[in-house]
């Protein structure tokens, strides 16, 4: 399996989800991520 970091579309559209109070399983769903990439790009820059 290989990893990919996250680029800046997919950051900005996190901290937009945020910001609209979107669940996490939901973000990772539109941005086609796992739930557990999604939660620790959270936890790391948000």
């Amino acid at each position: 399996m290989t990893h990919t970091e996250l680029d800046l579309r997919e950051r900005l559209a996190i901290k937009d989800m945020l910001n609209a109070k979107v669940p996490v399983r939901e973000m990772a769903r539109v941005l086609k991520r796992s739930n557990s990439t999604t939660h620790r790009e959270i936890k790391r820059n948000f």
